[in-house]
């Protein structure tokens, strides 16, 4: 939710229903940690505590970008520099 705010200047109301709506979840399930650890690992977004196999770093940024449909400069800046 914190890039929604940043990048897209939502109110965090707005970015919550924002993410729950792309995570496909209730915005009420952003709170639960079990459900988002598992939901982030399926997903491939990477989670706080690195689970072996599981995206990390700018992979993980990658997925995030492609997930939301936001611009995040580090993103880019890889992009551009590796030709994806």
């Amino acid at each position: 939710m914190a890039w929604m705010q940043l990048i897209k200047k939502m109110k965090l109301a707005e970015a919550k229903q924002y993410v729950a709506q792309k995570l496909k979840v209730e915005i009420s399930d952003l709170i639960n940690e079990e459900l988002i650890r598992q939901l982030r690992q399926d997903l491939g977004i990477g989670t706080i505590v690195s689970v072996a196999g599981s995206p990390k770093g700018m992979r993980a940024k990658l997925k995030i970008a492609e997930l939301l449909g936001i611009r995040i400069n580090s993103v880019e800046l890889f992009k551009s520099q590796t030709g994806l």
